[in-house]
Formats: structure tokens, sequence, C-alpha cells
């Protein structure tokens, strides 16, 4: 009888997961920059113009064209990962044996799918002044997880970390005789996956993948996973903080899970406006988000529930990328076609838009952009709203505007229109946020003002390179329920109040 006790109790457990999913605690590195080295306040301008430089830049590394091989052989694989100067939501993990876990903080990027973080001997060349998810408490980099060991260079997990290389062609490299290669036996840790070199826009490093105890979660329900796979990084040039890809892929965090954890996961990034004291609880992340959860997780159907949907698109040259269609934008009445660009993925994996946690804010294609841009400042113009010009300089956003928030009613609504009839109208102020910006440098003086929180993306049709043609950003994500249904191949919308999804997971 107590032997069907444990295995009924072990049942629920598993049930829960099943139903209601893993919930883990997102923490946005916000927190940390907004306060100055001298614990002083960060300008609210400055953070807008760092996260505006930040998506630009990371915009361009998806669509930036791939370098050649490099020389004698060798490979490389050039990912979309949030590595200079980072993202903007971390999750802690544990790593090694239960008996001597060590956390580790790692940026949360859905654009990729590999989970690396680095490992001592650790060299970082060119990081000074680079984010970390905790400035000044952060660990120094750990020695390698003691009960991990060395992938083998015939895995399919090692061919999958050098872009879908031969196993003969990685265990040559590995020094396998030739007698293993042709009889399948080069294993062990003395023909381990050869390292792996990462090139980026502006940076890169070379890891060595490794299988181990990976540990998610701190309560009760938490799941550890024995022969997670992971890279460690030994030397990197820029890159001083780890990433969880959640891209679609087997070496990704959710792709290594259990099948009930591992084909539907959602986040709620909670609202903030560059603001830390909307940000004292997490956001949550949800991990085997069961389609039938609903709001709390109390049995509504998810359609039932505010959950609008649109199909993923396959992209056949970036295929850990959550590609959608956007059909059009609407500001206030004039609903504005988007290039054709976004709405479809050709062969060599251009077009599409991007939905990523890793990217501040939305990126739309020149021409698309201009044309909302123009909508927008038409209707601020009519409702008699001035450009502010030298918040635009501080911010790298435009169009901004003298505003305050009492007078909101005449900017006009914006929404986001993608196929599958997934209407997505955003927040106001997830398109439009007012702050206080110095009229001059040194003035004591501060404006009400307020900017358009899209960015131009460029020419998606040009011969710039591949990727993308648009980007949507975590910051018009907030207040959404953003779920990632990966078995289904789609990816829905719902309107939350992240804090009390938060608190009404977390006393489950």
């Amino acid at each position: 009888m107590r032997l069907l006790c444990c295995l009924a109790a072990l049942l629920v457990l598993a049930l829960q997961h099943q139903c209601h999913g893993l919930l883990l605690p997102l923490t946005n590195t916000l927190l940390s920059s907004l306060r100055g080295a001298n614990d002083t306040a960060t300008p609210v301008h400055h953070l807008l113009r760092s996260s505006s430089l930040r998506s630009a830049a990371r915009h361009g590394r998806h669509r930036a064209r791939r370098s050649p091989p490099p020389p004698h052989g060798g490979r490389h694989r050039q990912l979309s990962l949030p590595l200079s100067p980072g993202s903007d939501y971390t999750l802690s993990l544990s790593v090694g044996p239960a008996s001597a876990a060590a956390p580790v903080s790692l940026f949360l990027d859905t654009g990729s799918d590999l989970v690396w973080f680095p490992c001592a001997p650790f060299t970082c060349m060119l990081c000074e002044g680079k984010p970390t998810p905790s400035p000044g408490h952060s660990r120094p980099p750990q020695p390698p997880p003691p009960d991990s060991r060395r992938v083998p260079c015939a895995s399919l997990l090692c061919s999958a970390a050098h872009a879908s290389a031969p196993p003969s062609d990685l265990c040559a490299a590995a020094g396998c005789p030739l007698e293993d290669i042709e009889t399948g036996s080069c294993r062990g840790a003395s023909h381990a996956c050869p390292p792996l070199y990462y090139a980026y826009g502006d940076g890169s490093l070379v890891a060595h993948l490794r299988r181990g105890r990976v540990g998610l979660g701190a309560r009760a329900s938490s799941v550890a996973v024995d022969n997670f796979t992971f890279a460690c990084a030994h030397t990197a040039l820029g890159e001083p903080v780890g990433v969880a890809g959640f891209g679609r892929g087997p070496l990704s965090l959710p792709g290594q899970l259990a099948p009930q954890l591992s084909g539907r996961f959602s986040y709620c990034l909670v609202s903030h406006s560059f603001r830390a004291d909307r940000l004292i609880r997490p956001s949550p992340l949800i991990l085997g988000r069961s389609p039938d959860a609903g709001g709390g997780g109390l049995g509504a159907a998810a359609e039932a529930d505010g959950f609008v949907y649109t199909p993923l698109l396959h992209n056949p040259k970036h295929p850990y990328f959550y590609s959608v269609a956007l059909e059009a934008v609407s500001v206030g009445a004039t609903r504005i076609q988007a290039r054709p660009e976004l709405a479809r993925v050709d062969r060599a994996g251009n077009g599409g838009m991007v939905v990523d946690s890793g990217t501040t804010f939305t990126m739309l294609p020149n021409e698309t952009y201009a044309r909302v841009v123009e909508a927008f400042a038409r209707a601020m113009a009519a409702a008699g709203f001035a450009r502010a010009e030298r918040a635009e300089e501080q911010t790298g956003l435009t169009p901004c505007y003298h505003y305050a928030a009492a007078s909101d009613r005449g900017v006009p609504p914006l929404a986001l229109h993608f196929r599958g009839n997934a209407t997505v109208a955003l927040p106001r102020r997830n398109y439009f946020m007012g702050f206080k910006s110095e009229e001059a440098a040194g003035a004591e003086r501060k404006d009400d003002v307020g900017c358009l929180m899209l960015m131009n993306g460029g020419d998606a049709s040009g011969e710039e390179g591949d990727g993308p043609a648009g980007t949507l950003g975590n910051f018009q994500q907030q207040g959404f329920e953003v779920v990632y249904d990966v078995d289904a191949g789609r990816v829905g919308f719902a309107r939350r109040r992240c804090t009390d999804l938060w608190d009404s997971l977390s006393r489950r």
C-alpha cells in the first residue's frame, strides 16, 4: 500500500507538470542598468539610447551576410545571439551534481538554439563595460561542472552544433583513426567533439560541448536533466555572459526537456516603461504551458481566454527562428499593408518577422516603417502635438513629441495584423512612452516628451545580406503572454496582467 501511495504521489506531480508547466522567474537587466556607478539614477533617455542602439545592432546581425568558412577546413557558425551588449531578460539555472550545484545566470534568447556559459579558465577580450546580470554580485566563471563530460565527435548533437557537419568529418578533426571512423567506434573523451568557433558581428567565442546535470527552478516542483548538452566557453571576444537558447533545435533548452515540457512554453513580460519600481516581481516563464491552462492555469480554453494565434513560417537557413507573417499595421483608422518580405520566407532564409526576446524595440523594413511614421505623425499633428527634436537626438528614436500623460487621448491606437486573422492591439505604453527629457546638456529643466517606440530596420529587399525582414521586440511584447506552441506550429498572444499571472502560478 505504501508503494502504491508513493506511485500515486509521483503521478500527481507529473500531471501537475503536464497541466500547468514549470514556472521560472525572468529578471530584467534594467534593474541594474537604472542605477549608475555612483548609485545615481540613470536618465531614461540614456537607457532608451542604449536600447535603440542594441536593437539596431542585433537586427543588423540577424540580417548580416554569413562570412566565408575559415581556412584549413575549420568550421564556424554565425548565429543571432544577444552577445553584445546583451539581452534584456535573464534566467538562472544550476549546473553540476545536486550536492554541489552552482548557479549560472544566462540571457534568455528565442533567436538561438544553444545553451552556453563561461567556464574557467575564461579569458574575455574587450569585455570591459559590457553589462552583466548583476554587476558587482555575479560569480566569476567556474571550472566545467565536475560531473560533466565532453560530447563524443560521433554524437548527433555534435553534428548539430557544427552546422550539420557529417560525424565522419568531425571525428577526423578530433584525431580519430580511420578504422574507428569507418566502424563508428570514435567514442569517449579521447575523441571528443571538436571545439566550436562562433563568430558574430562584433564578437566571438570558442567553446566545448559537454553533457551533465542542469537544474531548472528552485521550488519542490523543479526539474533536473542529467544528460543536458551545453557549451563551456573558455575564450571570448566581447562576450562576458552566457545565453540560454530557446529557439527551435535539438540543442535549445526546451528541445532537451521531456516532451510534456518541450513542446510549448510561454512568458509574460512585466510592463516597466524603464521604471525600476514596476519590476519588483519577476516576469513568469512557463515551460510546458498547457494549451488549456488559460490566464491562471485554471482550465479555461486558450482561445476563449484571449489568445490569438498566427502560424510559424519555416526558415530553411535559420531553422531556430520563430518567424511569423506580418501582413499589416494599423495606425488609427489607417491600415498600412506591410512589405511582402514580412509575410514570407524564401529558400535563402530571407524574410518574415522574428518574434524575439533578445531585441528591445520592434524593427520594421524601411518602407513599412516610413509609412507607419507618416500616418502616426499626421495623427499627432492633427491632435496638436509639437515635435521634440532634442529628445530624438538623445534617444535615437523618432518621432518624439512634447507630451504629457494627461494629454494621451490624441495618441492614435496602433495594432499589428498577423496571418491567420491574428490582430494584436498594442497598449499605448508599448508603442508610445512618455518620459522626462533634459532640454540641453547640464540643464536642470526637464520636459515632458514621448517617443514612438518602433525603429527602422533598413531595406528588406536590398543586397546587404539575408535574414528576417523584421523583428518583434520584447518592449512591444510587454503585458502579453506570448506562447510558443512548437507542437502546433504557431505563436499566440493574449493580454495579461503579468504580475497577477506570476502571483497566481507561484502559489501553486
